[in-house]
């Protein structure tokens, strides 16, 4: 089965999936999008509104963020690929429940391991727990680990996590940009030590 065939496979479960609860206060739920062939995967926290309308990935206010830090180091969206760890919104972007994060995360799985990627860089909070969790590493606070990068060696090779803060923190203190904007430049020269 190709890469497609399988991705196009996790989006049917996805849009008939009752998990858990969160399939009945959705409008659409968001996959991810990018290309399968990407070094780099970005993974989120959940779904938000306009997420959750449109069914794509980071198309807010915090979308234009991620995108000035991807132009930032001269990426585009068709390059990476982006999803969360949660592919439904929680109701008014409450936190994702453990239950939810059980359920959710099979899926999330099988993209990274569909994609294959070089680099995983977790924005916030939720998708840094569960990346480290899921890869073996101890349990770290974003502001400790943020912009610092971690070998992890699987049967695919090393692999690199780039904890960062999320976008959307950008939104509400317009000084955290700045720090994105180093985060993503270590993003940056990693990937290009690595080409």
């Amino acid at each position: 089965m190709s890469k497609e065939e399988e991705m196009e496979r996790i989006e049917r479960e996805i849009k008939n999936c009752k998990k858990c609860e969160l399939w009945k206060t959705r409008n659409n739920p968001v996959i991810g999008e990018g290309t399968l062939n990407a070094n780099i995967v970005f993974v989120g926290e959940a779904p938000g509104y306009n997420e959750d309308k449109q069914g794509k990935p980071f198309v807010g206010r915090a979308g234009k963020v991620f995108d000035e830090l991807l132009a930032h180091i001269g990426l585009k969206r068709e390059e990476i690929f982006i999803t969360n760890v949660l592919k439904c919104r929680p109701p008014q972007n409450r936190n994702p429940l453990k239950n939810e994060i059980s359920a959710c995360t099979p899926y999330l799985d099988r993209q990274i391991s569909i994609i294959r990627p070089r680099a995983i860089a977790t924005l916030g909070s939720f998708a840094l727990h569960y990346i480290f969790e899921k890869f073996g590493l101890k349990r770290e606070t974003i502001g400790a680990v943020h912009g610092k990068s971690f070998d992890v060696f699987n049967l695919t090779g090393v692999r690199k996590i780039i904890p960062m803060y999320h976008p959307a923190t950008a939104t509400y203190n317009p000084e955290t940009k700045n720090l994105l904007l180093k985060d993503f430049e270590v993003l940056k020269n990693i990937c290009r030590r690595d080409a």
